[in-house]
């Protein structure tokens, strides 16, 4: 890859994570990159195509990451995914942070790469949850039921993570070890499940 195009990047995912689209400027990630402001059109297009451009990058799995495995049952593989979304949600590394700071502006002050967003970040999962949640509960996975309990399970997660300073208010002696962690998912999947069964056994 052309090193001006790298820096580009490199520059630009740092601006946007920090201030979000919007507040972002070209000058700025130029200046950072060491680059002419020109050079963003003649690699990208235009700030939108820069945006864009990071955000598939943020996103893309690395390379030779293994596709995950098949659960054997629908109830394991809500088991798994929850403890997944804790832990991406909690990763504490220079990259994952880039992630989470990007994807939190856009989901503050939504851009025209919402949807993009959107589709790299959430809808897998969510798809993938839907189904389970529809197999273990005898929902069709488009039915309001399942999406309900689906952003149940999200939202379950999301505090954890998006509620941290609150949470270490209320809860002095969390501090998200790995055992308290695992401790965490498996309470959302047991009630998640409890649910779920008893939904099912409704029918």
């Amino acid at each position: 890859m052309d090193d001006t195009r790298q820096r580009l990047l490199q520059a630009a995912t740092e601006v946007f994570a920090e201030k979000g689209f919007e507040a972002a400027t070209v000058r700025e990630i130029c200046g950072r990159a060491q680059a002419n402001v020109a050079l963003v059109n003649y690699h990208f297009g235009d700030k939108m195509e820069l945006y864009s451009e990071v955000l598939v990058n943020a996103f893309r799995p690395p390379e030779g990451t293994p596709k995950p495995e098949m659960p054997a049952t629908p109830e394991e593989g809500i088991r798994k995914i929850i403890r997944a979304m804790l832990d991406k949600a909690l990763d504490q590394s220079d990259q994952a942070s880039l992630r989470y700071r990007l994807m939190l502006h856009e989901y503050a002050h939504p851009s025209a790469a919402t949807p993009r967003v959107v589709d790299m970040t959430l809808r897998p999962v969510y798809d993938l949850l839907r189904r389970l949640v529809g197999e273990v509960a005898g929902l069709h996975p488009d039915s309001d039921q399942a999406r309900m309990c689906t952003h149940s399970i999200i939202g379950q997660v999301i505090h954890y993570t998006r509620s941290g300073p609150v949470v270490a208010v209320l809860w002095p002696d969390l501090k998200m070890t790995p055992e308290q962690r695992e401790m965490i998912a498996e309470h959302i999947s047991a009630v998640t499940l409890g649910h779920l069964h008893s939904l099912g056994a409704i029918k």
